[in-house]
């Protein structure tokens, strides 16, 4: 029998040594292809819980363990918490893992560690306990619970509702199997969703509620800018009621990634085109009808689903985030026509990315107006925008509001 340790440690080693983001780290580890799921499961088990685990090993540990036999103990411990596999059965494969790893001389170790470990009392502090429990860098579980009080815990810990799906055509066939029904027209999220041959065809395509949220809010128009585009499901969704969308993004691979997107899905409409946001294009000068700035950020609303954020997630980096934010926001207010509109989005749920940057740049411009959209999903409404949260939102966090050009 394969050790059910060995490919999770394999990828999450590539994780945590190397620095790759959890989705690349899966695709090019060479893994066991029947247990690809558990591997999975277990990989993004283990970064959701990083630090919850980590404060485990450390409760239980006179001295840290080096770096892979802690991340052999996260394994072991997280199936041994959270799938309730059998105590036995794992320390005997995380021993046969850490031989396996070249680190014999400290098999006894953990053998010792699972068959003896103890689950800690949660600290005393506030910031502290809420760190652990939603296993949330204490950073961020400061500025979570600073600005949303006794919600904080919902906002960082509100697991992923399924694998959220757009059909352009052809759902009935889909709908079978266990869904949930979002505001949207043809997006629904499924709690398993195997791709077919519909993908490739276009009658279907993986986009988050959160991203169809934001399209919800965009006004028809002539012409449309989207300047931070890749992958492309927001340039294709809108050029569903946008004559002409430019697709803008900085990076050539991903240039092409919003080109054999848009060919997929067939949206001849969208014009994909290699540019930085930051950076003005004289000849966009009051061009465009709409503009919309999904800007780089955080990813602190989207850690559900992308845990890895938390792992690699700086506390400095909000602030030069911001800076970066405030600098794409400013830049393509350029191009927005006199009546047109400008859209400033982020999958973030800290207000220093979101109300704070709205603030700054309307005291900058002053012949623009903030005018709050309507969305159908729920949302708090902020001073500057729609703050959607995990635990009201279908599991999407992220921020979108409307600045309206004076004429």
């Amino acid at each position: 029998m394969n050790n059910p340790l060995a490919d999770p440690f394999l990828v999450l080693s590539e994780v945590y040594k190397n620095g790759a983001y959890l989705k690349q780290a899966l695709a090019s580890v060479p893994t066991e292809p029947q247990n690809r799921p558990r591997t999975s499961a277990i990989c993004y088990g283990v970064l959701e819980k990083d630090v919850y685990l980590s404060y485990i090993i450390r409760a239980n540990c006179q001295k840290q363990p080096k770096s892979a036999i802690r991340l052999i103990l996260k394994i072991a411990l997280y199936m041994l918490e959270f799938m309730g596999k059998h105590d036995y059965m794992v320390a005997d494969c995380a021993v046969e893992l850490a031989k396996k790893a070249g680190k014999g001389g400290a098999a006894g170790f953990v053998n010792a560690f699972l068959r003896s470990y103890k689950l800690p009392p949660l600290p005393a502090g506030a910031d502290e306990r809420l760190s652990v429990q939603a296993s949330a860098p204490l950073w961020l579980a400061k500025r979570v619970r600073r600005s949303y009080k006794g919600e904080a815990l919902a906002v960082l810990s509100t697991p992923s509702h399924g694998v959220c799906v757009r059909f352009e055509r052809g759902a009935g066939s889909y709908l079978s199997a266990a869904h949930e029904d979002t505001p949207f027209e043809g997006v629904y999220i499924f709690k398993n969703f195997v791709r077919d041959g519909g993908y490739d065809g276009g009658d279907y395509t993986f986009q988050s509620v959160g991203s169809a949220a934001i399209c919800s809010v965009i006004s028809p128009c002539e012409r449309l800018l989207d300047a931070c585009a890749a992958p492309g499901g927001k340039s294709v969704l809108l050029a569903k009621k946008c004559a002409f969308v430019t697709a803008q993004e900085l990076h050539p691979h991903r240039v092409e990634l919003i080109k054999s997107y848009a060919a997929r899905m067939g949206a001849e409409n969208v014009f994909p085109v290699r540019g930085d946001a930051s950076v003005f294009e004289p000849a966009w000068e009051d061009a465009f009808d709409g503009v919309l700035c999904d800007v780089p950020c955080s990813g602190s609303g989207v850690i559900n689903e992308n845990p890895d954020v938390k792992l690699f997630r700086k506390e400095e980096d909000v602030a030069s985030l911001a800076a970066v934010q405030l600098g794409i926001l400013r830049n393509c207010a350029r191009y927005v026509k006199p009546g047109g509109s400008l859209y400033y989005s982020t999958c973030s749920v800290l207000p220093e990315e979101n109300d704070s940057v709205v603030h700054d740049f309307l005291q900058s411009r002053g012949d623009f107006a903030l005018e709050l959209p309507e969305c159908a999903l729920p949302a708090r409404k902020t001073r500057y925008g729609l703050q959607f949260l995990p635990h009201i939102s279908q599991g999407a966090g992220f921020f979108v509001t409307r600045l309206v050009r004076k004429k």
